[in-house]
């Protein structure tokens, strides 16, 4: 894989841990356990600002408009992107959603909606991270790729505080369940 690829690659390994965590915590809640507003102020958080904010930012804003480039997307065997950014749309309706049931107290649909934004990520970072990136990189030429990498650290570098933030923070759930 390309360097920018690669590296959003690695950021899915941050966004899974969470969403493992995430998991856990629907299924303690299932057991009785009550919900734990602080640990989902903290996921919605990481949510949107890595997830979305950080990671979708670079696929929506610089790979997605690279790949639909003309050129480029004669290239590709079929377009999967207006896909991803429908997931990407559903995964927010997931968050807002969870977001108001926890302020509402209704177990029942935290877990739904819970459960709902972690089986919707595992599948389209799947999807992401066998299909849809090996197409960009068989698809886009190197200079597209190495000014895609250019975007890409200008992003991490003018971040680099949150990214470092929401990176412990990923390690730490995944420590903690």
């Amino acid at each position: 894989m390309s360097k920018p690829i690669q590296l959003l690659i690695d950021e899915h390994v941050y966004i899974l841990k969470v969403v493992d965590a995430l998991i856990k915590e629907c299924e303690e809640i299932e057991n009785g356990k009550e919900i734990d507003e602080k640990f989902f102020a903290k996921t919605i958080d990481f949510i949107r600002s890595y997830a979305d904010k950080f990671h979708h930012a670079k696929e929506e804003d610089i790979l997605f408009k690279e790949m639909c480039k003309q050129g480029t997307q004669e290239k590709l065997h079929c377009n999967p992107i207006d896909q991803m950014l429908h997931e990407h749309d559903l995964g927010r309706e997931f968050v807002k959603n969870m977001e108001d049931e926890v302020k509402e107290d209704n177990k029942e649909k935290v877990i739904e909606n819970g459960r709902g934004y972690a089986q919707l990520l595992q599948e389209h970072i799947y999807k992401e991270d066998n299909i849809l990136y090996p197409m960009a990189d068989e698809a886009l030429d190197n200079e597209e790729l190495e000014e895609m990498e250019k975007k890409f650290m200008k992003i991490g570098i003018e971040r680099k505080e949150d990214k470092e933030r929401y990176t412990k923070f990923a390690k730490g759930v995944e420590n903690k369940k």
